[in-house]
This record gives structure tokens, C-alpha cells and sequence, in this order.
């Protein structure tokens, strides 16, 4: 547990800072991941993309819904996994209330009826927050030369 005790709320702030994420689905036998940028809903404890129906992400969630998405910020060190329950639709008010500049290299607008909504809602998320990369070293290297362990930022398995 971090040291706020707040872990939900950790795992949210960072993956909306970080904004975009590797989405894991399972094709078949394979697992695939790709990049996506993320719209964190909080409120309605949900992430939700933008997706096209050309990209076969549809047909992969309509047969293995379960998703992991992974978010990392290499540079500070920050990373959050979320496992959860992926969803498509079409829902067109919902695309409008996404639509973002990020969208506009893929569409014209957000009338484009191949594109599609992809809501994953978690059930559970582990995050690793610690001081940044150059903090890090400087701790391993003054645990490598004594006998303790270095305290390496916050880690949590959360339940969402």
C-alpha cells in the first residue's frame, strides 16, 4: 500500500497523466498489444478509446473480452497495469463527447461510421511510482554498497 492509502485514485492520476497505453487483447492464441491514447473516466470507472471497426480489436474483444491495458512513463519511472472488461460500440454521442485533436489523424470527424467506442472497465490495477530515473540509481547504487534494500517508490495491487 502507498503511503496515502489511496491507491484507486493513484492508479487514475497516473494513467491519466500518462495518457497513453498499450491495449493487450487475445487473438485466438496470441496476445496482441498496441498503442492507444486514453480517455480515464473516473466517475464512471472507465476507460474509454477510440477504435476503428477495420482494426479487428472488435472481433477479439466480441470473443475474449478480458483486456490489460499498460501504461508507462519510462522517464519518470511510472507505470500502471489495469486488467479489466473491454466493450465496442457505435454509440455515436459518445464518440462526439471523445472526439479530440489525437482522433483527427485517423478521421475526418466524428461522424466516420468506422469508428467505433472501446470501454474497458477494470476489476483490478497494480501501479509502480518511484522518484524517477536518476533518484533510482543513486539509490541501487547506495544499496549495492551496503547490506539494505533500496526503497524504490510506491507499489499497489488495487481493486477497482
Amino acid at each position: 500500500m502507498t503511503k496515502d492509502g489511496n491507491d484507486s485514485e493513484r492508479v487514475w492520476d497516473l494513467a491519466e497523466k500518462i495518457g497513453f497505453c498499450m491495449l493487450v487483447t487475445k487473438s485466438g492464441d496470441d496476445i496482441r498489444a498496441r498503442p492507444m491514447s486514453a480517455y480515464v473516466e473516473r466517475l464512471e470507472n472507465s476507460f474509454y478509446f477510440l477504435t476503428d471497426v477495420d482494426s479487428h480489436k472488435d472481433d477479439e474483444i466480441a470473443r475474449q473480452p478480458d483486456v490489460c491495458l499498460a501504461f508507462a512513463d519510462s522517464k519518470g519511472q511510472k507505470y500502471v497495469s489495469v486488467t479489466g472488461k473491454a466493450e465496442v460500440s457505435s454509440d455515436r454521442e459518445r464518440i462526439r463527447d471523445l472526439w479530440a485533436t489525437p482522433a483527427k489523424a485517423w478521421w475526418d470527424n466524428a461522424e466516420d461510421p468506422s469508428i467505433r467506442v472501446l470501454k474497458v472497465t477494470p476489476s483490478y490495477a497494480e501501479f509502480w511510482d518511484s522518484p524517477g530515473t536518476i533518484v533510482s540509481y543513486i539509490k541501487m547504487a547506495a544499496a549495492a554498497m551496503s547490506s539494505a534494500k533500496p526503497d524504490m517508490g510506491d507499489n499497489a495491487k488495487v481493486r477497482m
